[in-house]
């Protein structure tokens, strides 16, 4: 399947002549007129008829992508064979069969509109002109096996099954369900627990900063690229690089070692396989040769491996070691990927301690505790009134521990 996606001012269209393969339409569909729309010129191959769910499902997550960034008031699917240049060509029943599986799925989040299949038509179409008014994509079904043996972690699968319990703890120690606390006072704790709560990070509504990153030349989306890897313009890194600089300052004051570690892992490593299905992220794949890799999600891979092979003494404990990750990689799903809120490729301090026991392992995460604090405060001038905060334990952990978290609290 090939499409090319216009952002138009508008597209009006009018059929002129049936063709042997014409679909009936009721007669308001022989013509259209529409505003703001992103209309996708759609073509199938023959290839695409062994693979339809395949297609359809790519097909619509590329479309989504496209829409989440121009917001189009509707979305146009325009069958327009011409993009085929001398492949072979489906059968109209596998066109009109792929074209009503996307209608049916974007349309439960976007207006849509499908131009009638099998007619000449005259239109006329209006470009935008802006830098993301123009979009092309190949889908080739020989992907569909690679995508269909995606390997994602047993930690992934069980948590979007597991059933979690929330609450608002008070300073006193005491717990209230969140559907029984009262927020009149505590209107930004409300809005944070709603979203910890929802399963769903797909994004509803473009987030103000979006735009301003753009307009203000500091970063912006990178179409030669994953979506979700981004590109930062000269001022964007200076500001990058500056709070890089200022965290790692912090972590070396705190007693964090600085160390590099490889960005790709061997999946089929004994001791990284096991830990993979521990870790709920979706991550990228790769071959080399005979060997599947991993791009690393986090630091903790390198950092377990390096730790294990050094020698520590008691005396040396707790044993801090970090690294700035650029990049560390998750597979964010298309929905939930907006401007810098949630990338698939990110930069991420990562700070490993390693405690003698558990008594010790209290008192440095009370230490990293105000070191997160004072590095929000001095690094980016954030009060504590200016973010809420969750935490998350098992429930054996919390009946153990209970004074130990409401120390935190």
């Amino acid at each position: 399947m090939r499409m090319l996606m216009i952002h138009a001012d508008y597209l009006k269209y009018e059929t002129r002549e049936k063709t042997k393969v014409a679909e009936d339409v009721e007669s308001e569909r022989l013509k259209g007129d529409f505003k703001e729309p992103l209309v996708v010129f759609i073509s199938f191959e023959r290839a695409d008829e062994d693979a339809i769910d395949y297609v359809i499902k790519r097909g619509v997550n590329e479309i989504i992508w496209v829409a989440e960034q121009i917001k189009p008031k509707s979305i146009v699917l325009y069958p327009y064979v011409h993009l085929l240049f001398g492949a072979k060509i489906s059968s109209a029943s596998t066109a009109i069969k792929i074209l009503k599986g996307m209608e049916n799925v974007l349309g439960k989040n976007y207006k849509v509109y499908r131009t009638p299949f099998g007619y000449y038509k005259s239109f006329e179409l209006k470009c935008k002109g802006h830098p993301l008014s123009e979009f092309s994509r190949v889908i080739l079904p020989s992907e569909k096996d690679k995508t269909e043996k995606e390997i994602v972690s047993k930690a992934l699968k069980a948590e979007e099954k597991m059933k979690s319990h929330w609450y608002i703890m008070q300073p006193s120690g005491k717990l209230i369900p969140v559907k029984e606390f009262d927020f009149t006072h505590h209107t930004n704790l409300q809005k944070f627990a709603k979203y910890e709560m929802e399963k769903s990070r797909a994004v509803k509504k473009m987030p103000p900063h979006v735009k301003l990153m753009k307009r203000l030349e500091l970063v912006d989306n990178e179409l030669g690229s994953d979506p979700g890897n981004l590109r930062y313009y000269p001022k964007g890194r200076l500001i990058k690089s500056l709070l890089e600089e200022f965290v790692t300052q912090r972590i070396i004051d705190y007693g964090g070692m600085e160390v590099e570690t490889p960005i790709m892992y061997d999946i089929n490593h004994p001791t990284l396989s096991n830990y993979l299905h521990r870790f709920p992220a979706r991550q990228y794949n790769l071959r080399s040769g005979n060997r599947e890799f991993f791009l690393r999600f986090s630091a903790c891979f390198g950092q377990f491996l390096m730790t294990k092979d050094a020698q520590i003494s008691y005396k040396q404990l707790p044993f801090r070691i970090y690294e700035l990750t650029r990049y560390s990689f998750r597979r964010e799903k298309s929905g939930e990927l907006v401007g810098l809120r949630r990338l698939r490729a990110f930069t991420m301090p990562d700070v490993h301690a390693m405690c003698a026991d558990l008594k010790q392992a209290k008192k440095e995460f009370i230490k990293r505790f105000r070191l997160s604090m004072s590095v929000l405060k001095d690094g980016l001038g954030f009060e504590k009134r200016d973010y809420e905060l969750a935490v998350r334990f098992t429930k054996d952990f919390y009946e153990k521990n209970k004074d130990f978290i409401v120390s935190l609290v």
